[in-house]
């Protein structure tokens, strides 16, 4: 089993002389060589995990989303690359129109993984979700009548809505849902409402959105679960005394429930290790590693039946909006355009 220093030193490869040595590595029968955009010491327990269970040891390369994209673009059937982990389906929708996956038909996944939270033709799968939903200052009061997303461009919030950009991926695919499920016309609507309603321009990620709420700087905020239940969870006072003051709003409950979206895996597509690499997949639905992923990162498990604990169970059940992640990253470029027609910056 590697140490934790072994492991977390492959974190620091540049990008540029990392395939000079995973080029070797790569012809190893019992390696695998991950890219991943997720940076947390959650992850590097669960690739200790697999090489104590598996013996195949994992090489561990970490950078921004759009870089891992370009570098795998870049280094084509050459590349060492054996899995792809990434943030937000429509991250994963580009990696997908860069043609960097290869479908994997696997009955373990499809098993476990509820078929919404499943690439079509089985080029990835979401491996944790996170909701996006209201934020909204206790103070205050719990507006009326904000019981779904459609809700937020109501008059009555006017100057009350504090929102981070449109460039956020979290935005993006929100917009792209709403797409999905309402059509362009609709989309454009809510888009321009919420501009109206803006308390400020849009600033900051969605730690400062829920932190602008506490401060009563807006009445509303968008924010993802995982940063709220990171507040909630923090062993700081400052954190703890601004989750107090906010409370939270799971949207849709009575037609098609809150927008979800996914850290989500995928096997590329000239990946040298292949069976090492379905077997890492798959070991990415077990519930010791889904309880991992959600108690260990604030986020839900794609796995149902896992149970899990923890700040993000607190902030209380809800009915997820089931349709099929892959529109999310489909309508990602419409949700662009209506972003920037509506003044959405």
């Amino acid at each position: 089993m590697p140490n934790r220093l072994a492991v977390s030193a492959m974190r620091i490869f540049s990008l540029f002389l990392a395939p000079f040595i995973l080029t070797g590595a790569a012809q190893a029968t019992e390696e695998l060589n991950i890219y991943s955009a997720r940076h947390y010491d959650t992850d590097i327990n669960i690739y200790e995990r697999f090489t104590e269970e598996t013996g195949i040891k994992i090489n561990l390369i970490e950078g921004k989303s759009e870089e891992l994209l370009a570098r795998l673009v870049q280094e084509g059937e050459f590349s060492p690359g054996d899995v792809l982990l990434t943030v937000d389906a429509g991250r994963l929708w580009r990696a997908e129109q860069a043609g960097l996956f290869a479908p994997v038909s696997s009955s373990v996944i499809d098993a476990r993984v509820p078929a919404h939270l499943r690439h079509p033709d089985g080029l990835w799968f979401g491996i944790s979700k996170r909701a996006r939903i209201f934020v909204y200052n206790k103070a205050d009061g719990l507006p009326e009548n904000l019981k779904t997303y459609a809700d937020l461009p109501d008059p009555a919030l006017r100057g009350e809505v504090c929102v981070r950009s449109s460039s956020s991926i979290y935005n993006i695919s929100l917009l792209a849902s709403i797409i999905a499920h309402e059509g362009t016309d609709a989309a454009q609507a809510w888009a321009e409402g919420v501009v109206t309603n803006f308390a400020r321009s849009p600033q900051g990620n969605d730690t400062a959105q829920i932190r602008a709420v506490a401060a009563g700087e807006c009445r509303v905020g968008i924010a993802n679960t995982y940063y709220m239940a990171r507040l909630l969870g923090s062993d700081d006072p400052a954190d703890q005394a601004v989750a107090d003051k906010v409370g939270v709003i799971f949207l849709d409950q009575e037609g098609r429930g809150t927008h979800v979206n996914i850290s989500g895996a995928g096997l590329l597509a000239h990946a040298p290790n292949r069976d090492n690499a379905v077997r890492f997949l798959e070991f990415l639905t077990s519930d010791w590693t889904q309880t991992m992923l959600a108690e260990g990162n604030n986020e839900y498990p794609s796995v149902a039946s896992v149970d899990v604990k923890g700040p993000v169970v607190a902030l209380g059940s809800f009915k997820e909006d089931e349709i099929n992640a892959s529109a999310l990253g489909q309508n990602q470029p419409l949700a662009i355009r209506i972003f920037d027609r509506a003044g959405w910056r």
